[in-house]
């Protein structure tokens, strides 16, 4: 069986046709970034049989010899159990953060925000979750490298490591710019949807 060529009738070559995969358990993957995969990865999980098509968009993609609609919604056939303790990265402490300033509590987007230790790394404080916290830059700035108690900033919320389920939660109140029709069974962005 050849594989699937790309279609000249999709725009951008189908690049915006992508599959929402989720687990064996019918949820995403993950919520933010929300887990979506293109559509030739889409299709190469199928033919190797490690996905179910929930779901198909009305577009077809041809090869010689076949033709196949492209999946909208797809399920891993193994499922995939997730991190109890996520990564400590700065995406992940700004999505624990809410993408806020954790002393002026302005919301802002990720290439405007830096992570700021509580305690500063020159006065002994680790790189860790229980010492970073998300800042904007004017805040980290002004905190420099100074104990909170010193300069009377003091995070809002108590910096901790947060369990992968409260990433996800966090995520979902950030929904992406695509979300098709057919998603809206296995998500909880049901008012954007219908916006």
């Amino acid at each position: 069986m050849r594989r699937p060529c790309k279609d000249a009738h999709l725009p951008d070559g189908g690049l915006h046709f992508p599959a929402l995969v989720l687990n064996a358990d019918f949820r995403p993957l993950s919520y933010f970034p929300l887990s979506v995969w293109s559509w030739q990865d889409a299709i190469k999980a199928v033919f190797l049989d490690r996905v179910s098509v929930l779901s198909e968009y009305d577009r077809e993609v041809h090869s010689p010899s076949l033709s196949i609609r492209l999946p909208s919604v797809i399920a891993l056939k193994d499922y995939i159990p997730s991190a109890r303790r996520p990564a400590f990265t700065r995406f992940n402490v700004f999505l624990r953060d809410n993408f806020s300033c954790q002393y002026c509590l302005d919301r802002l987007p990720t290439h405007d925000l830096t992570f700021d230790h509580v305690v500063p790394r020159s006065r002994g404080g680790r790189t860790t979750w229980e010492n970073v916290v998300t800042a904007c830059g004017s805040c980290n700035l002004l905190k420099g490298n100074r104990l909170p108690r010193e300069i009377h900033m003091h995070p809002r919320k108590v910096p901790c490591q947060p369990t992968t389920w409260e990433l996800q939660d966090n995520g979902r109140a950030f929904p992406p710019n695509f979300l098709h029709e057919s998603w809206r069974d296995y998500l909880y962005w049901d008012t954007v949807l219908e916006n």
